[in-house]
Parts: structure tokens; sequence; C-alpha cells
């Protein structure tokens, strides 16, 4: 199991009780001991400046936190369609974990003009990026994010959006490009404004 998320001077981790949820959660359906007191415990760190923070849970319910310095967030991410097709029911969708294989792939390949791929599942519908949720606001004004139904991970930032008012919806390519506006995002770099762009 993996959380990945932000800590900032002065405000500690930002959504430490959804992390820890969402652990505990998938903690439960892998059949993981989780200590969620010794989970908080290891998320109680003080930093100096913005940090990107890795909580990991292995299968004996020992945790292990990582830091690294957390750059500014870009402008605007350019984003292609991965022609690798997600499976909707993949139960592996619904929680974090070290079965990355295929989106570290992606990540990977990824051109120099491009910074995140963006996933379909077998019915063409929207699902996610390789480290973040899809965000969009549509032509009618409606502000959306993917449904889990589509086949993604249930991403804290999306808990906080839906949580304020945006609404699950099945989305396509041709709803991105009639967008108004869409974003990629996640916990630890809030919502990046994005662009569709073509895979050269």
């Amino acid at each position: 199991m993996i959380e990945t998320f932000r800590a900032d001077p002065g405000g500690g981790v930002a959504h430490a009780d959804r992390h820890l949820a969402r652990m505990a959660r998938g903690a439960a359906a892998l059949g993981y001991p989780f200590d969620a007191g010794a989970a908080r415990q290891a998320m109680s760190l003080t930093v100096d400046a913005a940090t990107r923070c890795r909580l990991t849970l292995d299968a004996v319910g020992q945790f292990d936190l990582t830091t690294a310095p957390l750059p500014p967030a870009p402008a605007e991410w350019r984003v292609a369609i991965h022609p690798d097709r997600l499976q909707s029911d993949d139960p592996w969708l619904r929680h974090k974990t070290t079965q990355r294989v295929l989106y570290d792939a992606a990540r990977a390949d990824l051109p120099a003009d491009v910074d995140e791929a963006l996933f379909l599942n077998e019915r063409g519908e929207v699902c996610e990026g390789t480290i973040t949720n899809l965000f969009a606001e549509l032509a009618d004004g409606a502000r959306v994010t993917p449904p889990l139904s589509s086949g993604l991970l249930p991403g804290i930032l999306r808990e906080t959006c839906l949580a304020d008012g945006w609404q699950e919806r099945v989305l396509t390519p041709a709803d991105l490009t009639a967008a108004r506006r869409i974003w990629m995002g996640n916990a630890l770099r809030g919502l990046i404004p994005a662009r569709i762009v073509p895979i050269a």
C-alpha cells in the first residue's frame, strides 16, 4: 500500500485523515494489518519547505516514510491519451499499491513534450493519468470527474472536489475536446491546468 501526500511548514500533512482512511480501506481489502496510531505517528513530521511524502505499508503491517523536496507546480500539463486500455472492473484500480507496472512504464515512455498520459477503459471512457485524476469544466459549466465505475483510483483530491460540489460523470475524449477547461491533479500537486495533445 502507498499514500503520497504533501507536507508544508506550519501546516503539517494536508488531508491526513483522508489519506489514513484510504490506506485503512485498502489494507482491509488486501488483508494487511493496519495500525492507525502507528500510521499517524509515521506521518508526524516537521518540514522547512513544501515536501513530497511517500508512506508505504507492507504485508506484515510495517510503515516506511520517505520524503523529497516538492518542486513548484507547473503552469500547464500537456496530456496525451495512452494507447493501452484499462479494464474498468480491475479491483487493483481501486487501491493505491505498488502494482503499478503499466503506469510506471507509461510515465517512463512519455515523449519530452508530453507531461502526463491519460488512460481510457475498454469502453473508451476516460479513466485517469499515471499519477493523477482528471477533472473538467464542461461546456454547460458543470465541474466533473469520472466515476469509479470507469476504472480509476479514488484520489484524495478527487474526494475533496466531490465534497465541494463537483459531480461524477462518464466522460469520453470528445467531452474533453468540447470542455471549457481540463485539469489533471492529485493531493500532492493540486489541480494542474491541462490540454490534450497528440503523441507524435
